[in-house]
């Protein structure tokens, strides 16, 4: 178990926090949730000791290991990949080290071979002569082939090395885990492996993420950071969103009798029980939402953007037909004799493990590329808007406000009209005067998404959208993406958005395009598709 005690942190005279107290026991998951510039990784990294409170303590129960996921790539950089795995359970590689050193000497004394069978015994209770196989068990499972297990750290690529550093954060059942974006560069099957990991897990994990498929499947409870303090909450993301969301309403409703809200609410937390057994973690959630009352329910004070896509005309029948598309890239071909045709109301998932192929085609689809050979042809009544992944040409060099950036793209140039779309992305009053070149990566995807509103266009093409969105504003994106009845083609890693919004699922694959009329769980979960994936991309 981990706890806190009046845990204060100051900047100044600003509070992050201020007297937080609060319990992780074993068993459960606690997801970490709070606005961008909450202070998330900082709680973390109190609890981790990293960073010293300005008042308040951290009460570990005795005998527990911590393990934190490390975010500096370059740490291990001369260490082997299996070492580094190791390297997660410090005593137990202390021990390897010093053994190590004892056989190594030449003058092998009385005294070296009793120290060298005490740390052998102490060896054996930690169960050292499975450390390789079980290291090497982790790394398998979060895509690291043993080809890679020798190799220095150094070898390796970012998103590998992110795996390595997982696999040494997991490494030995440590009873604390201390999670801060573990999804990040893992691609579904990992993600799928890592959530069965942590359903199976006895500790406690406390975990920061924007995957909200990710913390519905794992989590059993929800500390929320606002203003400061840490509330709790039993029960996955989902429940807490909606549930906050209802509160709001309810106490908005002043007409309403309270014996009225009352059952409305029990019914919403009776629903969400019975869909809790479903999940990873069911029993002990379900049997806690149960015991919820009306007083345990509150509303969130999180203010969430509004995204809103209105086609200013409807598109005909014929949209997008692609025909021979070939491109090559510094000599390597990223998209071969690509054909496909898009109808009206297709809401399409671009997936599979190539990202570059699907940015390629989308640069092309939108102007920015030109194919090598082949051709695309868009619809006469279509007119489309373009989330690119990469924003930095629209920002950098820029010396205009907010108001005269988004005045660029909009045809009412009234500055009120501009401000009602900045507000709806929570850029309020004196923000609007804000210099477009100083934003940070949330607010620049913010203000893209501002744009693409403006364009009225009826074909929407997303790639990568969710990248430095916070949760509200995720989940705020997903609302307006499932609400707009145009045409759209998406490429997310943002398991839950995908499969709330998309009706059709196209991999690109070395030997061709699955394409496939589907929700994307079920595109996953088919074993159909699963072995027609296997095959065209070996």
């Amino acid at each position: 178990m981990i706890s806190t005690d009046g845990i204060t942190l100051r900047y100044g005279s600003r509070a992050l926090f201020e007297d937080v107290n609060i319990k992780f026991t074993p068993g459960n998951c606690y997801g970490l949730i709070g606005a961008n510039g909450a202070g998330k990784s900082t709680f973390l990294k109190i609890l981790s000791g990293e960073i010293e409170p300005s008042r308040g303590e951290v009460h570990v129960s005795p005998n527990e290991r911590m393990a934190v996921l490390k975010q500096n790539q370059f740490e291990y950089d001369e260490y082997e990949v299996l070492k580094t795995v190791i390297m997660g359970h410090t005593r137990l590689y202390e021990i390897m080290v010093e053994k190590d050193a004892i056989y190594a000497k030449s003058d092998f004394s009385d005294e070296d071979g009793m120290k060298a069978a005490e740390l052998e015994g102490e060896f054996a209770e930690l169960n050292g002569w499975e450390a390789e196989a079980d290291a090497a068990e982790l790394l398998i499972g979060l895509g690291i082939p043993r080809s890679m297990h020798e190799l220095k750290m150094s070898e390796l690529e970012g998103n590998q090395k992110v795996r390595v550093l997982l696999a040494q954060a997991l490494f030995g059942n440590p009873q604390i885990l201390l999670l801060d974006e573990p999804t990040n560069h893992l691609d579904l099957e990992s993600i799928n492996w890592l959530e069965n990991f942590l359903s199976k897990f006895e500790g406690t994990v406390i975990v920061v993420s924007h995957d909200r498929h990710f913390l519905n499947q794992v989590c059993t409870h929800i500390a929320d950071i606002d203003y400061g303090k840490i509330q709790m909450y039993v029960g996955n993301y989902d429940f807490w969103y909606e549930s906050s969301q209802l509160a709001t309403k309810l106490i908005g409703d002043k007409n309403k009798k309270v014996e009225e809200k009352r059952k409305e609410l029990e019914e919403f937390i009776r629903r969400f029980s019975a869909n809790a057994s479903k999940s990873k973690q069911a029993t002990s959630r379900k049997k806690q939402l149960e015991k919820l009352t009306l007083e345990d329910i509150r509303p969130s004070n999180r203010k969430y953007p509004f995204i809103n896509f209105k086609p200013e005309r409807e598109a005909g029948k014929q949209i997008l037909t692609v025909e021979n598309l070939s491109k090559s890239l510094d000599g390597q071909t990223v998209l071969n004799n690509i054909n496909l045709v898009l109808n009206k109301g297709d809401k399409v998932a671009f997936v599979g493990p190539d990202g570059f192929a699907k940015t390629t085609l989308f640069q092309i689809l939108a102007g920015e590329l030109e194919p090598d050979t082949g051709s695309y042809n868009w619809g006469v009544t279509t007119t489309q808007t373009y989330f690119p992944k990469e924003n930095a040409s629209y920002f950098d060099g820029v010396d205009l406000t907010l108001v005269d950036w988004l005045r660029q793209f909009s045809k009412d140039q009234d500055e009120q009209f501009i401000r009602g779309y900045l507000g709806r992305m929570l850029f309020s009053g004196e923000e609007g005067m804000k210099k477009a070149s100083v934003l940070s990566g949330g607010e620049k995807v913010r203000c893209m998404l501002s744009r693409m509103m403006l364009s009225g266009a009826n074909v929407l093409m997303f790639d990568e959208p969710t990248n430095h969105l916070d949760l509200e504003s995720i989940t705020s994106l997903n609302n307006g993406l499932r609400d707009f009845d145009g045409t759209m083609i998406i490429n997310s890693h943002d398991h839950q958005l995908l499969q709330t919004i998309a009706n059709r699922v196209i991999e690109i694959t070395p030997k061709g395009l699955i394409d496939r009329l589907t929700s994307f769980d079920e595109y996953l979960e088919n074993p159909e598709i699963q072995k027609l994936r296997e095959e065209m991309n070996a």
